[in-house]
């Protein structure tokens, strides 16, 4: 079951219709519109929510995403390289989101720091084919997995703030 903030959050971003993939050429540009308008939609509303955490962006195809996400805890900003490949059986498969920096940090992760979302996100993506997209990843499965993970690989020591160099 969802909860009533996960509902809330959800019903900020807008569902899909187009069932496509890379392979789908001229249906998977509808779909990359689509995915676009649900992330542009997801990040104002986080913006207006005082809940900005993350940026993307994709090659030219849409078939490669990266950017940074970040988590602030005690006023103080840990920021990650986020990447992920759309998989050529998208939208029935899911994306597999990877930070690649913590690799090995956390048993909640696989090789080349790809996150652990198989228990709890991948039965609800699978359930929302083709509604869910990008947006819907990041806020079900990037979200919550940097919730529950930064905060103990900060209190382990296993992440330390770091300053940003002014460049």
């Amino acid at each position: 079951m969802v909860d009533q903030a996960t509902r809330k959050s959800l019903s900020g971003i807008p569902l899909l219709k187009t069932k496509a993939g890379p392979r789908d050429k001229e249906l998977w540009v509808q779909r990359l519109k689509e995915e676009f308008q649900a992330l542009i939609k997801y990040v104002e509303t986080n913006k207006q929510q005082d809940n900005d955490w993350f940026r993307l962006e994709s090659n030219k195809e849409g078939t490669r995403w990266f950017g940074k996400c970040w988590y602030i805890q005690d006023l103080l900003k840990y920021e990650f390289e986020v990447e992920f490949d759309i998989p050529v059986t998208y939208p029935t498969t899911a994306p597999e989101i990877a930070l690649p920096e913590l690799d090995g940090k956390t048993a909640k992760m696989y090789r080349g720091g790809k996150i652990c979302l198989t228990d709890h996100f991948k039965p609800l993506w699978a359930r929302n084919v083709p509604k869910f997209g990008i947006a819907h990843a990041m806020a079900l499965g990037l979200g919550p997995w940097l919730a529950v993970e930064v905060p103990d690989l900060i209190a382990k020591g296993v992440i330390v703030y770091q300053e940003k160099k002014a460049t």
